[in-house]
């Protein structure tokens, strides 16, 4: 006989107990109403908030015609949601081209909270992410294909494109001389400290560029960021020395995305141009890059409530843990009998699945349904691509498996169930609430808490300045990586709780 044969046949039999213990794991979970009835409450609370949110969003905008319905978010060449509104100083480029200028100066004003109230505060400075330099694009049309090099308010030079790529170049020590080549599909933008030694900051390629572009200088600059919104902004800039090759024509000024006053007609914040000699000063606001918060209502909004969906969870798997379990020794405490003396592998299945199911409906209805709703109420909604929509929806589901994991282990360590319940909601919900409050937004980076990133739906942009709380969509942590957290917290806390109740069953004989 092979000696293969008995190492067969000994898995088989491991197979065997190991699926005869999933039955009895599963049959122990739903014998108990009040597990059962707490899987539907995370469902019912999580649902709820979330369509009562969705339901009672109602945007408005100042249109050309007075007040009204938004219009949809301005999307760039990869559907994301963008803002793309700047002064532009241009002239058509036919075929391949170089310009060159250098920015001279770039000065700002910045609204700041009134210090009397009534009276605007407006002071002289400008913002980390304002604009001036060099542009090609497609067309004036908003959200066409762009490349431009330029010098920023605190973050020195950058060479961007098509909204969301930002590459950094070097500090801004005065005048900066900026250069755009333009070679097919290809454009290239260099720096200078002098005009005469160059440096490579960035090539990019869009594809299907026309022979015939718009290229010329820009200024731009977003609102200034305090307490929780953004206030209006402007920057200027200097522009000398400018020689453009491949082009002739005639200088055309155009303020690109220009809003409108609550009469409908009169320009919101113009921009402008004045030109003395050789000299363009520019001056503009706006901003050309993707939209995070001014791009619409997030699909993550629609899981608002799923921290307090997940307190039945984590209570339903605490007492699970006793659950078909050997007993430990009784009269040691008031919830001696519930202490297991083992934890079973089939048992962390159970929950783990149990709690991924309850996630994934409670996400998988609120999430289209509440976008449905924002819609059908006329709301501007952020562009979601499918799979971001499914991350959000299977990521909620596995961050429920994940702390109902936790839970047991908890509940395995603590050998109490109302301190391991208290535990569970300490590690996990409460950081996330206080983080939601803007109190201590740190804690999700730290904490199990951290896996609540896997249902941000709007990607944070270095080189966009935003607001850095849970209501206003920003995570400490990158999504994957705020998942990976909480699953490392889950399997430590289930290791621990493992040992805990091997030691108290090596103890009870």
């Amino acid at each position: 006989m092979s000696s293969s044969t008995p190492d067969r046949s000994a898995r088989r039999a491991g197979r065997d107990a190991f699926s005869r213990s999933l039955r009895a794991q599963w049959a122990a979970f739903r014998s108990s109403r009040g597990r059962v009835l707490a899987m539907a409450a995370s469902v019912l609370i999580t649902v709820s908030i979330g369509l009562l949110i969705a339901g009672g969003a109602r945007s408005t905008c100042v249109t050309s015609k007075g007040e009204g319905v938004c219009p949809a978010p301005l999307t760039g060449p990869d559907g994301t949601a963008v803002r793309d509104r700047y002064y532009f100083v241009h002239q058509p480029l036919t075929g391949n081209g170089v310009i060159t200028a250098r920015v001279s100066d770039m000065t700002g004003q910045m609204r700041l909270p009134d210090a009397v109230p009534g009276v605007r505060n407006v002071k002289e400075g400008v913002v980390p992410w304002a604009k001036a330099g060099l542009l090609v694009r497609q067309s004036l049309t908003q959200g066409t294909p762009y490349a431009a090099v330029m010098i920023t308010g605190g973050h020195g030079v950058r060479m961007q494109h098509n909204f969301v790529h930002d590459v950094a170049g070097g500090p801004v020590r005065g005048p900066v001389w900026l250069r755009l080549t333009r070679t097919g599909d290809t454009v290239t933008g260099h720096e200078s400290p002098d005009g005469r030694r160059w440096t490579e900051v960035g090539t990019v390629t869009l594809p299907g560029l026309p022979r015939t572009v718009e290229i010329g200088m820009f200024t731009t600059s977003p609102g200034v960021l305090w307490q929780t919104a953004k206030a209006f902004a402007q920057a200027t800039a200097t522009f000398d020395r400018i020689e453009l090759r491949g082009a002739n024509g005639s200088w055309r000024r155009d303020d690109v995305g220009v809003s409108l006053g609550p009469d409908g007609r009169t320009p919101h914040h113009p921009g402008g141009v004045a030109e003395s000699g050789d000299r363009l000063v520019v001056t503009g606001s706006g901003d050309i890059g993707p939209a995070t918060v001014e791009g619409g209502l997030r699909a993550d909004l629609m899981l608002a409530g799923g921290a307090l969906g997940l307190v039945p969870v984590l209570v339903a798997m605490v007492s699970f843990i006793a659950a078909g379990h050997p007993r430990g020794p009784a009269g040691t405490g008031p919830e001696a009998g519930s202490r297991p003396a083992r934890l079973p592998a089939a048992k962390v299945v159970v929950a783990g699945a149990v709690a991924f199911v309850t996630g994934l409906v409670a996400s998988g209805v609120v999430v289209p349904v509440g976008l449905a709703l924002l819609r059908a109420n006329r709301n501007p909604v952020q562009p979601i691509t499918m799979g971001t929509g499914l991350r959000v929806v299977i990521g909620h589901a596995a961050l429920t498996a994940a702390v109902a994991v936790l839970a047991l282990g908890l509940a395995a360590l603590a050998g109490r169930r109302v301190v391991a319940a208290g535990l569970a909601v300490a590690l996990v919900v409460v950081p996330h609430l206080v983080a939601a409050a803007g109190l201590a937004p740190w804690l999700p980076a730290v904490t199990p808490a951290a896996g609540f990133a896997i249902t941000q739906s709007v990607p944070s942009f270095a080189h966009v300045d935003v607001n850095r709380s849970l209501l206003g969509g920003h995570h400490p942590l990158p999504p994957w990586a705020g998942l990976a957290v909480t699953c490392a917290y889950a399997a430590l806390i289930l290791v621990l709780g493992a040992a805990a109740a091997a030691r108290r069953g090596r103890a009870s004989r």
